[in-house]
């Protein structure tokens, strides 16, 4: 193993061309072998019952599965790699819990939610542009905000409830486009208790939290929003940095803001892979020089 590497640079949330990520698998790890990551795992998107144009299908899984190994004997002297897989809870049959997902040699697995049901539409996505999801709130989910935000929020109880996965993958990735048809939503009242309840949940069932950094450098937002740092020291809920990278130059953007913003939270450790285990890794106060 290559000692010649950075504290804290580790990513385990990252996608490539066997799901919607721009670059094939190979070359996402040698972007992290470049810039000294001392771990780094794939996680593309998991078949659901139906075809799209983001995540794999049941086909593709032993290949993906074959290439992730064959790059681990690869590069084991200059990183450790490891086997990920993001999986949407959609509904009681397609969800991380299943024995299909729970089967699979990966070495964790990352919790998400990007779809809601319209009773009138069927399955509709919501991981779109805080444009397309202001048209989406009238066409299909009758002008509800509300409504619909806790319908999200009910989707990942349950997704945490069932369980079969490591990570909370962008917790509350909605906040963003929810605020944007309501800019007050994070003050208020309603939302706040969601998000204690959501949380205290997440944390009596010992599941790990990504601070989840792909938007900020376009958007200036974490996922968990940075209020809730805080939140997430009070109830110990283990924390890493994830990029959710799609493009090779791209898996370290926003590292070294969510690592002194979980600093000034009084988070002082975060979450890495060593070894095949999940351990506590200090912060390194050096990462915020001439930073």
């Amino acid at each position: 193993m290559n000692t010649n590497t950075n504290t804290n640079l580790t990513n385990y949330h990252s996608h490539c061309s066997f799901c919607d990520g721009r670059a094939p698998l190979e070359d996402f790890v040698k972007a992290a072998i470049e810039q000294g990551f001392t771990s780094y795992g794939v996680s593309s998107h998991a078949p659901l019952p139906f075809s799209t144009r983001w995540t794999m299908e049941r086909e593709d899984v032993p290949p993906y599965l074959e290439e992730i190994a064959r790059l681990k004997q690869k590069y084991a002297a200059e990183i450790e790699l490891y086997s990920g897989m993001e999986i949407d809870y959609l509904d009681e049959d397609s969800n991380p819990s299943i024995s299909y997902f729970r089967e699979l040699p990966l070495d964790y697995r990352i919790g998400s939610v990007h779809m809601l049901e319209s009773l009138e539409d069927g399955i509709i996505d919501i991981d779109v542009s805080k444009e397309r999801f202001r048209v989406l709130l009238p066409l299909y989910f009758g002008n509800d905000l509300q409504k619909l935000v806790n319908t999200y929020y009910d989707k990942l109880m349950r997704m945490v409830e069932l369980g079969g996965f490591d990570i909370v993958g962008h917790a509350d990735k909605m906040s963003y486009n929810a605020s944007y048809c309501q800019p007050d939503l994070l003050e208020q009242d309603w939302y706040n208790r969601r998000i204690h309840e959501y949380f205290a949940f997440i944390a009596e069932r010992g599941l790990m939290v990504e601070i989840n950094t792909k938007a900020y450098q376009t958007m200036g937002v974490f996922f968990p929003n940075i209020k809730y740092f805080p939140l997430l020291k009070e109830l110990h809920i283990p924390v890493l940095v994830n990029s959710d990278a799609h493009f090779p130059a791209k898996i370290n953007s926003g590292r070294t803001d969510a690592l002194k913003a979980l600093k000034e939270a009084g988070i002082d450790e975060v979450m890495e892979l060593h070894g095949g285990k999940w351990e506590e890794v200090c912060i390194c106060d050096t990462l915020f020089v001439n930073h």
